[in-house]
């Protein structure tokens, strides 16, 4: 049973900072990219962050680049964004995605309002 599960999101002023878990079960964790989507209110799913198999490299979107890091522990079947410098337009509910070959899994999102 292939299940992804987000947590982490919340209401943050600007400035501030959050982390997002990303919880997964059923496949081999280890032997697949990872990535995280958002998406805005009245926006396209945009891809934020993706984080390779084996951890060595990374690839972020322009506008999250140099604020957000996304990271993996495979021993805990975990992905992670960690998100600094917040700003109103990263308010979005955001994914946490595996695809390779024949899976493509989501998890459910975790809701993210960056507001003062």
């Amino acid at each position: 049973q292939v299940q992804l599960v987000e947590s982490g999101g919340g209401l943050v002023q600007p400035g501030g900072s959050l982390r997002l878990s990303c919880a997964a079960s059923g496949f081999t964790f280890k032997n697949y990219p990872m990535k995280w989507y958002r998406q805005g209110p009245g926006k396209e799913r945009e891809l934020v962050a993706t984080i390779t198999s084996a951890g060595g490299s990374s690839n972020y979107a322009d506008s999250v680049k140099g604020r957000f890091t996304i990271s993996r522990d495979d021993a805990k079947n975990t992905v992670y964004l960690q998100m600094d410098s917040l700003k109103p337009e990263d308010t979005a509910v955001y994914y946490c995605n595996a695809k390779q070959d024949i899976l493509d899994a989501w998890g459910q999102g975790t809701l993210v309002i960056v507001s003062p």
